[in-house]
């Protein structure tokens, strides 16, 4: 299924382990919103996940930013920044050859042996996926320090105007 395939009640009940009512009082609360179809509800697939998956913290944020700032470089040299990442990764492997950090350098691997596609996804993603291989990421050196620090003025810029409004 696709993140626009509409559920219906009974499925979005499925998902988010509670019953059909409970869905129906959400729709009702203004918590998810639904389309009418013929005389049934219907609901987006992604606002059915949005609902199971917390908002991001203020760093995995910030390490979102950042992340998608080399996502520009990496479109625009897909080559230098690959090379920088595996580079990178093969040093942190040696650094942390077994528990958890090394079980994400091994997703990064994969990812990275997927190709730039793959790796863009992952930069620009909010999926949990995304959010936890970012914590571990092999993109240190391919923005330079003038850019890291512009990039994050820019978030802390953004965080206080949208926590003002």
């Amino acid at each position: 299924m696709r993140d626009d395939d509409l559920l219906t009640t009974g499925e979005a009940a499925v998902l988010l382990r509670s019953s059909r009512q409970h869905v129906v009082d959400m729709c009702d609360r203004g918590e998810l919103s639904y389309v009418w179809v013929g005389r049934h509800r219907r609901l987006r697939r992604a606002d059915v996940e949005a609902v199971l998956r917390p908002p991001l913290t203020r760093d995995q944020l910030k390490a979102l930013w950042l992340h998608r700032a080399v996502a520009g470089r990496l479109v625009g040299d897909p080559d230098g920044v690959l090379e920088k990442a595996a580079a990178n990764l093969e040093r942190l492997r040696q650094i942390h050859p077994g528990g958890m950090t090394r079980h994400w350098l091994d997703r990064w691997a994969e990812v990275l042996d997927a190709g730039a596609e793959a790796v863009l996804d992952v930069l620009t993603s909010n999926s949990a996926l995304a959010v936890e291989l970012r914590q571990n990421s092999p993109f240190a050196g391919v923005l330079s320090e003038d850019e890291r620090q512009a990039v994050l003025r820019s978030f802390v810029d953004r965080w206080r105007m949208e926590r003002a409004a």
